[in-house]
């Protein structure tokens, strides 16, 4: 069975390796764990409850365990990639929302669809500086007008 953990929200990472390291000290009966991201304060561990319950003991960062299974169907929104598909064209303004260069706004020079990168040149830069970054890390300000 599937069961949720409660945790201090911002320390789930923590929570989830001090809980693999327990259960591969002790050889408590858990098949899985994982932390939805999109879900604060919860991660979720399959296994019987009362290995869940002696394996959530003394953990930092652990409020509860709810002893309430949870049926498979209901996570599988958190389990299944919704992977969103972002068009970016070359020309296109963006910034980019995350790395050394998070809030900078750039011009897309290259778009490479089979890595999901793109590489931009910074706008306020004295000198253009390309910077490849992920298209998960950059937020489409202005499209680049077609035609």
């Amino acid at each position: 069975m599937i069961y949720a953990v409660r945790t201090t929200v911002g320390r789930e990472s923590a929570v989830l390796t001090t809980l693999t390291n327990r259960v591969k000290s002790t050889g408590l009966a858990v098949k899985a764990m994982f932390k939805p991201s999109e879900l604060k304060g919860y991660i979720f561990v399959e296994g019987e409850l009362q290995d869940l319950e002696k394996l959530v003991v003394g953990v930092p960062h652990v409020r509860r365990l709810i002893r309430t299974a949870i049926p498979i169907s209901e996570l599988k929104k958190f389990l299944e990639s919704g992977k969103v598909e972002i068009k970016v064209s070359r020309g296109d303004v963006v910034e980019i929302s995350g790395g050394p260069f998070k809030g900078e706004k750039g011009r897309v020079v290259r778009v490479d669809e089979a890595k999901e990168e793109v590489t931009v040149e910074l706008l306020e830069a004295a000198v253009p500086i390309p910077v490849t970054v992920s298209t998960d890390s950059i937020r489409i300000l202005e499209k680049q007008e077609e035609g």
